[in-house]
């Protein structure tokens, strides 16, 4: 990295180009016209893991239900968490719901106003309470995500990896040199929106870029190869095997919610599950009497295929096999307390994982 004295001299000049740059190419979004701290906060912890686009009407909804967070704080865990269905990483909106109430209990009801508070929120890290800090109160804090990552490794050639320690101390010391103090919001705003819109992940257009003449990396020919990352682990693969079990009109079934705090989609919805360390047939699946132990004796006749689906997580790759089952699901037995049947029909009542919602909109003729 080049000596830190001469990279932060050019930290003003630099800033003032990237102003100018934003002012001229900034998208109109919602949460970049209010300093309400609750709506950036939202605005915030939508966009984690999820494109704008695909997160603009997700937080038109959230707002409209919830526009406030003492009505966040005071609502059911299915409500929010039916409001998320489809964003995945629903331990965010979970997340939320416990910061809501904690900021009722603890806060009196009033939003924390400064970055160490913000911090002791549930949910809430580094980069989120700095943007929140910053937009909303105008501390200066700076909000590092992965587009300012981008940028400052490639402004100020840092060549440690991003995702690991020693990288990340550079950038957040370069960052916290060069952020200024009179309006940290708009510099926020604009290296993220630089880093989304001009210095993209792979072969950015540096020829009209207001920066490559500052740019340490476009003068060294290394654009391209920063910011350095070091690979994640190959996803794990799981294989589930959902027991679709229906009555003879598919017009209920069996649902079970999930328990585990620390596996996916916990709280969420699904069929009942026999999760396998690899892909089993018909006859390798009713073999440990899994089956029998949600509907006793009663008769059932079982497809001998599945219908398959893929599901991509971060860390985990989902080989999900739906198993029809029709049965006269009359009862359920001692073994299945957290289970219910449900009218098919009523099942966009509940939150569901989307790979769960997309099999019953697919293949659950009452849905």
């Amino acid at each position: 990295m080049a000596q830190n004295k001469i990279v932060y001299k050019r930290g003003n000049a630099m800033i003032e180009k990237l102003k100018s740059w934003y002012e001229r190419h900034k998208r109109d979004l919602p949460w970049r016209n209010t300093a309400d701290p609750y709506k950036v906060w939202v605005s915030e912890i939508i966009l984690q893991q999820t494109r704008v686009d695909q997160g603009l009407d997700y937080y038109f909804r959230f707002i409209e239900r919830f526009p406030d967070v003492g009505t966040l704080a005071l609502a059911a865990e299915n409500d929010v968490l039916m409001l998320w269905q489809g964003l995945g990483y629903y331990s965010r909106a979970r997340n939320m719901h416990a910061a809501a109430k904690q900021i009722s209990k603890d806060f009196g009801g009033k939003f924390p106003d400064n970055y160490q508070d913000l911090m002791r929120l549930k949910g809430v890290g580094p980069y989120t309470a700095a943007a929140i800090a910053s937009f909303a109160f105008g501390e200066a804090k700076p909000a590092i995500d992965g587009n300012v990552n981008r940028v400052i490794s490639r402004l100020f050639l840092v060549e440690h990896a991003v995702n690991k320690s020693p990288g990340q101390k550079a950038i957040e010391q370069i960052s916290k040199k060069i952020i200024p103090h009179a309006d940290p919001a708009t510099y926020n705003q604009a290296m993220m929106e630089f880093g989304a819109l001009q210095c993209v992940p792979v072969n950015p257009d540096c020829d009209i870029c207001p920066l490559k003449t500052d740019c340490l990396a476009f003068k060294e020919g290394k654009v391209n190869a920063l910011p350095v990352k070091v690979k994640k682990k190959a996803p794990k693969p799981r294989y589930l095997n959902y027991l679709v079990i229906e009555d003879e009109d598919s017009a209920r079934v069996i649902l079970t919610k999930r328990q585990n705090q620390k596996d996916i989609w916990y709280n969420l919805y699904e069929f009942p599950l026999i999760e396998s360390g690899q892909e089993l047939d018909a006859e390798q699946l009713t073999a440990g009497g899994e089956i029998e132990k949600w509907l006793g004796h009663s008769k059932f006749s079982l497809k001998s295929e599945p219908i398959r689906k893929k599901h991509q997580l971060s860390h985990q790759t989902l080989h999900a096999y739906f198993w029809r089952i029709k049965t006269n699901v009359q009862f359920l037995t001692d073994s299945s307390d957290d289970a219910a049947i449900f009218d098919v029909g009523s099942l966009e009542d509940y939150p569901l994982p989307r790979l769960i919602s997309a099999f019953a909109e697919e293949n659950l003729n009452n849905y």
